[in-house]
């Protein structure tokens, strides 16, 4: 089946929301790590996170020897939370712009956890990134579920909706 993301998916994933990203090494042994931002391509299959490698290593490690990479998006206010899976993620150059990217994602985010009662410093190094760190993880999309708090976590979701 032909995955792709719908315009409100994009917004969403693209907006303030916590990203979390988790793959294996080759004995299926986890590893995790936090994501800064998230842009995905025009064909809206490729999606590519921005991440801190002196934070990520283990992660990009297993991501270079399995290509598997599971990346789950929550919006805190509200508990909201897609995750998207992808079999062939790779580390790619970042873009022009990607800095930016980043740095808007981290306000957005502060933005939205500041009304829940943080401390703006608090709200933006739980996001905090070296610039000089910054990478790109890219991968295609292969299985979105809604993982959202509720009867219907779990429920993978059709392409575009």
């Amino acid at each position: 089946m032909d995955m792709s993301l719908s315009d409100e998916q994009i917004d969403f994933i693209q907006g303030g929301v916590s990203i979390s990203l988790a793959s294996r090494d080759v004995r299926r042994v986890p590893s995790v790590s936090k994501a800064v931002a998230c842009r995905v391509a025009a064909d809206r299959r490729r999606v590519c996170v921005l991440l801190d490698a002196g934070q990520s290593h283990t992660l990009l490690r297993d991501v270079a020897s399995c290509g598997a990479l599971a990346a789950t998006f929550c919006q805190p206010s509200t508990h909201r939370t897609l995750q998207l899976k992808g079999r062939d993620a790779q580390e790619a150059a970042l873009q022009p712009g990607d800095l930016e990217l980043a740095m808007r994602h981290v306000d957005a985010f502060a933005a939205d956890l500041v009304p829940l009662g943080y401390a703006l410093p608090f709200a933006r190094a739980t996001q905090g990134f070296q610039a000089e760190q910054l990478r790109a993880l890219c991968f295609t999309l292969s299985d979105l579920f809604d993982q959202t708090p509720g009867p219907h976590a779990g429920a993978r979701l059709e392409p575009g909706r």
